[in-house]
């Protein structure tokens, strides 16, 4: 019924009303958020935003062809995401603090930490002597790949081409142009509108833009799980293997996504599975073990520790979503947002046992169902996060076989790459 629902509103003018309501109501959030937001970043890329989203929405009616939507949607990305983070990477050269979130900061230490010690984590000991107030961005609680990104400006120094957002926003722009280089190539070939719509979800829906403008370092792990996804769908177990891991090896928030893989390349064979394996669990066991040689310690304090609420701050991540509420407000609140959380994965275990994911699109939509509820129930959250299972339910449609997108027909790709009825 929701696809139904969905195929119908994705049809009406070619795709041009759908167009049309998500720049209108991104403009409508960029404007609220310029007005309302307590958060600086989020203001300043709110006050830029609006422009391009508003202009957007003006010539969404104008674009009947599929080219045409791509074009808008490319200009779009620049106007809400790209601007306004070059915007404020500039700013913060010029000495504005209040220019990135927390998260920016963050991997840019880790990069520096990086290059100086040979692992991006310290020990809660020497983040204990630090003054209090520095506590927050001692910590990284990411994998040890996140630190990457921040080796430009801890090499090259400070410019605006070193802020990490705009590594950030190179690495998900390459990953979504082979995620759709992938879907759209003969044969099979692909559905483009509905490749489009995708793309779309992962760059301009607003929550997408406002992330990437102002802390950014979801979109690369998002992107790269699409890409996985995408190489699922056309056979390319061993390459997905390769972008999911390259996912797990920045945050482990690409962990739920790649067990779903490894389950859905099971049902295709152990020989693909070793293939996706080989790549999704051993680049992020690659990328850990520098960390465990240097300091295991620091490793453990800040990946396992500090995300749980147990290092010397709490982490900021505290939207007020129904696991945080009941962590903080119920009786003994955490053990039982810890107990729904736990019953929640045992749910998706065993609906994965019962009924595995047998295509790429059916397996994006087990993980955009079961990291909505993860998102929903973690005592520690961002709304931001929920740009993975708006992102992932989307890009289902396009992940879907070229007949199925044509005539809604029950079809399947092989991992051959032939469709079979």
């Amino acid at each position: 019924m929701i696809r139904r629902w969905w195929a119908a509103a994705d049809r009406a003018g070619g795709g041009r009303w759908l167009d049309l309501a998500l720049y209108a109501s991104g403009a409508a959030f960029a404007g609220l958020t310029a007005a309302t937001s307590t958060l600086l970043p989020h203001r300043a890329w709110g006050a830029i935003a609006v422009v391009g989203y508003a202009a957007a929405a003006v010539l969404a009616p104008f674009c009947r062809s599929t080219r045409t939507r791509a074009l808008l949607t490319g200009a779009a990305w620049a106007a809400t995401a790209l601007l306004p983070m070059l915007s404020q990477a500039a700013q913060r050269v010029g000495g504005r603090t209040d220019r990135a979130q927390e998260e920016v900061v963050v991997v840019e230490e880790a990069g520096r930490r990086l290059l100086d010690a040979g692992t991006p984590y310290l020990p809660s000991e020497t983040i204990a002597a630090l003054p209090p107030g520095d506590w927050l961005l001692a910590y990284l609680p990411y994998q040890p790949g996140m630190a990457l990104f921040g080796l430009p400006r801890a090499s090259a120094g400070t410019a605006w081409w070193t802020d990490a957002r705009v590594w950030f926003a190179v690495a998900t722009a390459a990953a979504l142009v082979l995620a759709a280089r992938t879907l759209l190539a003969e044969p099979p070939g692909g559905d483009a509108r509905a490749v489009l719509r995708g793309a779309q979800a992962a760059t301009v829906l607003p929550v997408c833009a406002l992330t990437l403008a102002t802390g950014g370092d979801d979109l690369p792990v998002l992107a790269l799980c699409l890409l996985a996804l995408s190489l699922c769908a056309r056979g390319g177990f061993g390459a997905a293997g390769i972008a999911a891991g390259l996912a797990g090896a920045l945050k482990l928030f690409a962990w739920p996504i790649i067990v779903v893989l490894l389950v859905l390349a099971l049902v295709h064979g152990r020989r693909r599975l070793a293939r996706l394996a080989a790549g999704a669990v051993g680049l992020p066991a690659l990328a850990v073990v520098p960390a465990l040689l240097v300091d295991a310690r620091a490793l453990v304090d800040n990946v396992l520790l500090f995300p749980l609420g147990r290092g010397l701050v709490t982490s900021p991540a505290q939207s007020p979503f129904p696991g945080h509420l009941i962590a903080e407000h119920a009786p003994g609140g955490r053990a039982i947002a810890a107990a729904l959380l736990l019953a929640t994965g045992v749910a998706i275990a065993l609906h994965l046992l019962r009924r595995p994911p047998r295509t790429a699109d059916a397996a994006a939509v087990v993980c955009a169902v079961g990291l909505f509820a993860g998102i929903l129930l973690l005592p520690s959250t961002r709304f931001g996060y929920l740009l993975y299972p708006a992102a992932l339910a989307v890009w289902s449609v396009a992940l879907r076989a070229p007949d199925a997108n044509a005539t809604g027909s029950a079809t399947t790709v092989t991992t051959a790459g032939t469709v079979k009825t």
